[in-house]
């Protein structure tokens, strides 16, 4: 499927939220391999995307968490142009509350299959950084910023997924690979449904959060996060995005 008019992106996450926004913006410029772990969903947003117009794309259904599994879908990948990492997980809870599966739980989904499934395209990546270059782009949060009440262990895995970028980024520069952490605010998505949801809780409000009703426009649309996404993949050769930071308006 690797034309070679048009690169190739990998989007883990795809499914849904901030994933399939990327999905949606890159379908006109690049072969797609939609990663995520429903794969209903996944053909869904395939069918969606080839109705709006020519489009390659394949399927990665597979549990990022399970290793051996993980090397196996993406044995047969060569070349790859940009790996967009989009799948994440957020648990909320104070330090006391928080035990230590959910600890382990949320560094396993975002940092340690983030630093997996890159170990493994590496040399996919690195066959496109000499030719024409590469980007990794790590979906992160303000969480990876800073660390707030009830946040914990959520805010530890996100500091974790930057430092994570930051080394990729000294380690593959010389491999035409660059690597951009990009740190939006909360979004409208269904993670953030949730994460209202226990602010409005007794939990939330134990430590001084409060969510109030569920108001989608006071946050940014997935669609922007995908444009950032987009900027760090379209950016002129000579330069790197290193981190982008986006906020709501207002």
């Amino acid at each position: 499927m690797n034309a070679p008019d048009r690169p190739t992106a990998l989007i883990t996450g795809a499914s849904r939220g901030i994933g399939a926004a990327v999905a949606r913006r890159l379908a006109s410029t690049h072969d797609l391999i939609l990663g995520g772990r429903d794969e209903q969903l996944l053909a869904a947003l395939r069918d969606e995307l080839a109705a709006a117009g020519p489009l390659r794309a394949e399927l990665l259904p597979v549990e990022l968490t399970d290793d051996a599994a993980l090397a196996e879908a993406v044995s047969g990948i060569d070349r790859l142009d940009a790996l967009v990492h989009s799948a994440g997980i957020g648990e909320l809870g104070t330090v006391e509350e928080t035990p230590a599966a959910t600890w382990r739980r949320q560094f396993d989904v975002n940092v340690v299959a983030v630093a997996e499934l890159t170990r493994l395209l590496l040399p996919a990546l690195r066959g496109a950084g000499a030719d024409t270059g590469a980007d990794v782009v790590l979906v992160n949060s303000g969480s990876g910023i800073t660390a707030r009440a009830g946040w914990g262990s959520y805010a530890a895995s996100k500091f974790a997924l930057r430092a994570f970028g930051d080394a990729l980024r000294a380690e593959e520069a010389g491999h035409g690979i660059r690597v951009t952490s990009v740190h939006p605010g909360r979004v409208d998505t269904d993670m953030q449904q949730r994460v209202v949801a226990h602010e409005r809780s007794a939990g939330g409000a134990s430590i001084g959060l409060s969510g109030g009703e569920y108001d989608g426009s006071r946050f940014l649309r997935p669609e922007s996060v995908a444009a950032a996404v987009q900027a760090a993949l379209t950016t002129t050769p000579d330069a790197h995005l290193t981190e982008i930071v986006l906020r709501p308006r207002g």
